[in-house]
């Protein structure tokens, strides 16, 4: 994914656990996939990881070194 180091910096950390790690989008970043502004940028450091949604959210994806990148907006 082009330019990931900007999105990482550019984003708020806002959880690290063993299975992720997930941004904020706090300065309007747009989504790489459909250049829309997103919530929440999730990175998975496992091959499987599950996540629960308490909200319904629409979800574009990536691939960083090998590892899905999930971006969230909310409806």
């Amino acid at each position: 994914m082009e330019q990931f180091e900007k999105y990482v910096s550019s984003a708020t950390l806002r959880e690290e656990n063993e299975s992720i790690k997930q941004y904020q989008n706090t300065v309007g970043l747009a989504c790489p996939a459909c250049d829309q502004p997103f919530d929440d940028m999730v990175v998975c450091k496992d091959e499987h990881t599950s996540l629960n949604q308490t909200i319904p959210l629409d979800i574009c994806t990536g691939v960083e070194d090998g590892k899905p990148v999930l971006f969230t907006h909310k409806p």
